[in-house]
């Protein structure tokens, strides 16, 4: 048999648990959203780096586990800066007037022609493996890929030494080659 005093505390730390029990819920959920939140920046990040054909931004897998809430903000913090600035490098293309002046020339940037080029650049598949392989893996062919994505892929043909030749009418008709 349970003693009176026994059957009180244990009640009582009944109420407690049954009370805390939503808050503790709230705060493991706020975490779990913080951590999909940072886990999405990332992916962001460096996918646009990935574009670019720059190196990775490092990243310790720490704050995944830490449970100090300032530490996590602060890494949340980072990286919303790490997204603005790296999706404000990437709009600045170089040659972007350029590739804008072939595309008028070119198609929509979701052309799928039927002809064996795509999006707004008119890329065909070796093209894409050359210079794009990994947005033709993430996106699929160009016509799924952004416009500025299709610059940065035209861009790194460009600096490959390709230059324009690629486009040979619409850049020679933009004053390119």
């Amino acid at each position: 048999m349970i003693r009176t005093g026994a059957l009180r505390i244990l009640v009582f730390a009944l109420v407690i648990v049954v009370l805390l029990a939503p808050a503790t819920a709230g705060a493991s959920n706020k975490r779990t959203s913080e951590f999909r939140v940072i886990r999405q920046l990332r992916t962001t990040t460096w996918h646009w780096q990935n574009v670019m054909g720059v190196s990775r931004t490092p990243a310790r897998h720490k704050a995944l586990a830490v449970s100090s809430t300032k530490y996590r903000r602060w890494v949340l913090t980072l990286w919303q800066k790490r997204v603005t600035r790296v999706q404000r490098l990437a709009r600045g293309v170089p040659h972007r007037s350029q590739w804008l002046c072939i595309h008028r020339g070119e198609g929509a940037w979701n052309a799928q022609t039927g002809n064996g080029y795509y999006g707004g650049l008119q890329m065909n598949l070796s093209f894409q493996r050359s210079y794009g392989g990994y947005l033709l893996s993430v996106k699929g062919t160009a016509n799924h890929w952004g416009p500025y994505e299709q610059m940065w892929v035209a861009e790194r043909a460009f600096k490959s030494g390709r230059g324009f030749y690629p486009w040979p009418n619409t850049a020679r008709s933009c004053g390119l080659i």
